[in-house]
């Protein structure tokens, strides 16, 4: 595998996104932020890539309409 994969947790999804935990649930709900990993039966994490790829998406997103 030529990247390394980290996962992070909830509290630190949180914390980069600024999104509220209700925020961030149906985010996932609707697909417009991307889902959870499980890692056991008890506990999931995120991608912290994917997650900094979605917060790329947003910054995007805002330089777009800046220019329209």
């Amino acid at each position: 595998m030529s990247e390394d994969i980290q996962f992070i947790r909830l509290s630190v999804v949180l914390q980069m996104t600024s999104l509220s935990k209700t925020g961030l649930y149906e985010a996932i709900h609707t697909g417009d932020f991307p889902r959870q990993v499980k890692i056991n039966s008890r506990s999931s994490a995120w991608v912290k890539s994917e997650v900094l790829c979605w917060i790329k998406e947003k910054i995007e997103a805002r330089s777009q309409e800046v220019k329209s």
